[in-house]
Parts: C-alpha cells; structure tokens; sequence
C-alpha cells in the first residue's frame, strides 16, 4: 500500500505524457522564422513519374525487398513514390516549399507564408484537397540542450548476481530472458525507434557498444542535433539496445537501430501525424523490421485539429491510417497506449488505436502486477481489443541522458521492453509474417482467454509464444 501511495505522489507532482516529454526549461522566446503555415495536400494519383513496380530498387533497399519476399508480400501503388513532376510544379512559385512527402497516403505537406498562394494551387489538376496542419506560434521554448553525462555507470547499480543487472525483473516477467538464453537476442533484426530525441546517445559510452546504423530527423525545421533533444527516445532506446551485463541489459541488445525524430515539442500540432508517417516509411525503405513508437496523439495547440473519441477506430486519424498499413508492408509496430488513464481522456491515444499492431499498456513491477493507473484503456471505438499486452512501466528501470540507470513511469517505457522481446521472438522464428508473430505474442499472453479493456489480452510470455510458434508445449 505504502509503494502505491509513492507512485501516485510520484504521478501528480510529475506530468506523464505519451509522446515526448516536454522540455524541462519554461523560458519563452518569440518564434523566429515569422508567420508561415503548413498544409497537407493530397494528390489524385502517381501519374507521369520515372518510377514503376518493376524497378523497386530505385526507391527500396535490397533489405526491405528481402523482408517482403520472405512474407510472400507484393508491391502495389502505394509503395511508389509521389510523382517528382508534380512536386516540381508545386514549386514553381519559390514562395511554396514542399517540406515532406509520403509514398503511401500520396500526399505532400506544403509550408507557405502567404494562403493566398494556396488559391493557385487548388487549381492544378492532381491537387486533390487540402488540410491546414500546423500554423506558426508567437512564441516557442528551446528545446535543444546538451548536459553533462556519466562516462561510466554508478557500482551501486552493480548486480554481481545478476547478469540482466536492473532491468532483469521487467526481462523476467514476459519469459525474456528464456530466448536469450537460447541466444536469441535480436541478432540480424532492424527496429525503428521514433520519438521526440535522443539525448547523449551519441556520447555516453553504453550507447556507443550498441548498433545504431544511422539516424534521421523529419521535423521542419530539423533539429541542430537530435541528440541535444529530450531524452524520452535514450530512455525508450536503453531499454533495447543497451548490453551492459550486471548493470542493464535490453530486451534486444543484439538487433540494430534506426533513430528517427518525428516529436515537434516545440508545439504540439497535427503535423507531427505527417512527420511520424515519414519516419515510418523511411524505416520501411531502408529496411527495418520492427518500429517502436512510444508517441501518441489526441489533443493538439488547437482544438479543430484534436481527435474526438470517435476517431478511435484506426482508420480516421492520418497516422492510424498509415500504423494500419505497417504489418502489410512486413514490418512490426509496437506503439504504447497512452498515460490518459487518470485524466479526462482515459482512452488510448493516435496511432495505439490502429490495425494489426501490439498497443502496449503499463503494469506494476511486482506481484500481482496491478495496471498503472495512468495506462490508458480501450477498446478501440470499433470495438477491437486494446490495449492488445502489457509490460512493466510503473515504473521501469532505463538509462537517461545523463548516463544514470534510474526509474521512470509510462507506457512509452512499457511498449520497447515488448518491441525488443518480439524482435527476438522473430528472429527465432524467421518464417512468420509480421501478422503472425503479433498474433502469437497475444495468444501468448496471461489474459487471452478474458480479454479486456484495461490488461488487453495481458502480460505476453515470449517463451510461450516461442513454442507455440514451434508447434511444441511450454
């Protein structure tokens, strides 16, 4: 009892939230890149390009086509990219800048500083409509900020007993470990981490043992660095990557890593839904398996853009309607709930509630493993079962970017611990589909009998799922 009255302290005199946390400084400065606006402009069709399905490797890697031959899955329109012709029309006008684009929806986000422009735009004839999805601020915090670090763990996180060191318990509960010890470990797996930063990464030693192929921001304008951002994305990477024995290791710590920023936190707007669904196609292109995504969106700056209740069904939201495409394309999403649970909202955030992934919510460390009150709840408004598993997030041990191992509550924190256990799941069993291996890890799970709003279909067992995908007992 007097653990649960800690953490509940801990909730109401820190502010969790299900995308990247806001910075920490609440100094102002006036926005300096004057009054502009972002629209997102859907295309009619793909005509007059130089690309065409019998040529993917001009805009695929060799590694996502592997990935989707081994799933016997086809390239279709959707994979091609948006026409060059049409975004060089669009430009004519050096006043419109065509800032992002995706492959899959066909649609390009447009900044202008003038709407007047627009009116000329609507004209051409593969301009199908428009959306206003982000418009400047008057004034912004600074988010960019370098801290000091740690070149070395503190030995009092040192478990000469214990090879998982502090993350061994929320490795423990889903049977991690079990597949580790049959050295699976995520070896040969690709996974995208999209979030809001990465502090440090690129300094702290633990950090530079894992196997981070490269990293890639899609926010406009980009970041100086995305290592000087928030430290949400270096908490949500150690509790994968890291493989430091008898201090912290990961649930994948042998896969490798893409870094993507999709998080705005400069503003909290509908753009971020466009910049999220570049992150992933980018991720499908240079051949990731598996994307984590402890973000989550329902209410923005501006209230014509929130998401009512009713979008919750996987396919009104922008970025739903892209994570619903994701295990088509071969890949896994694990995308966490949302920490709503104790608010007004209480229900699962944008994308959580899309098709075909693994929503992750957050329990308690120990027995009986009681759900945080923060987690949020389904079901989905069409009724599907969400959160689909749970995993430790109440709190979990990770690394900060500060080098320290410490604790921290959230489903972003629940969701990579999952996200990692079912890269390692996968590369044990490298014949399923992506829409296989999520489907055993729910059938694995404690609760699958009774699924619910509040546990989904409960605490997966990897080993579990592992024999069941073998075809064996427990």
């Amino acid at each position: 009892m007097l653990r649960q009255i800690c953490m509940l302290l801990c909730m109401l005199l820190t502010t969790v939230s299900s995308s990247a946390m806001k910075p920490d400084v609440a100094q102002r400065q006036k926005y300096k890149h004057g009054t502009s606006y972002i629209y997102r402009i859907y295309l009619t069709d793909k005509n007059d390009s130089p690309y065409s399905l019998t040529h993917p490797s001009r805009f695929l890697s060799r590694r996502s086509l592997d990935r989707r031959k081994r799933q016997h899955l086809d390239l279709d329109s959707t994979d091609l990219p948006v026409s060059p012709r049409y975004i060089r029309q669009i430009e004519k006008d050096e006043e419109v800048s065509v800032i992002g684009k995706s492959r899959w929806k066909n649609t390009l986000l447009v900044r202008v500083k003038d709407t007047t422009l627009l009116h000329t735009l609507d004209q051409l004839p593969f301009v199908q409509e428009r959306k206003l999805v982000w418009q400047s601020p008057d004034s912004i915090t600074q988010t960019t900020e370098r801290v000091k670090y740690l070149d070395r763990f503190d030995e009092h996180d040192n478990r000469p007993d214990q090879k998982y060191g502090r993350s061994y318990e929320q490795i423990r509960l889903l049977q991690g470990q079990r597949l580790h010890d049959i050295e699976m470990e995520g070896a040969g797996m690709m996974i995208a981490v999209i979030d809001g930063g990465f502090r440090n990464v690129d300094r702290i030693p633990a950090f530079q043992r894992a196997d981070i192929r490269g990293y890639k921001d899609f926010v406009c304008p980009p970041s100086p660095s995305v290592f000087a951002e928030t430290d949400h994305g270096t908490k949500v990477l150690s509790a994968m990557a890291l493989n430091e024995p008898f201090y912290y290791i990961g649930s994948a710590p042998k896969s490798a890593y893409w870094l993507l920023r999709s998080e705005d936190q400069q503003t909290e707007q509908e753009v971020e839904e466009d910049y999220w669904v570049m992150a992933a196609e980018f991720a499908d292109s240079v051949g990731c398996d598996l994307i984590n995504s402890s973000l989550g969106y329902n209410e923005y700056d501006h209230a014509r853009m929130n998401h009512p209740l009713w979008h919750l069904n996987g396919q009104m939201a922008f970025i739903s309607q892209v994570a619903s495409m994701v295990a088509g394309k071969g890949m896994i999403l694990i995308n966490s709930a949302g920490n709503s649970g104790m608010g007004p909202w209480k229900k699962i955030t944008v994308p959580a509630d899309a098709e075909n992934i693994l929503t992750v919510g957050a329990v308690t460390p120990d027995a009986p493993y009681r759900i945080a009150p923060f987690s949020s709840i389904g079901p989905s408004q069409d009724g599907r079962v969400k959160p689909d598993v749970v995993a430790v997030g109440a709190p979990a041990f990770l690394v900060n970017g500060r080098g320290n191992i410490m604790q921290d509550m959230g489903t972003s924190f629940a969701a990579p611990i999952v996200c990692g256990l079912a890269a390692c799941l996968w590369e044990a069993l490298p014949e399923k589909t992506a829409k296989e291996i999520i489907e055993l890890i729910r059938l694995s799970s404690n609760n699958y009998e009774h699924p619910d709003n509040i546990y989904g279909y409960g605490i997966p067992k990897f080993w579990r799922a592992y024999m069941l995908g073998k075809g064996g007992n427990e």
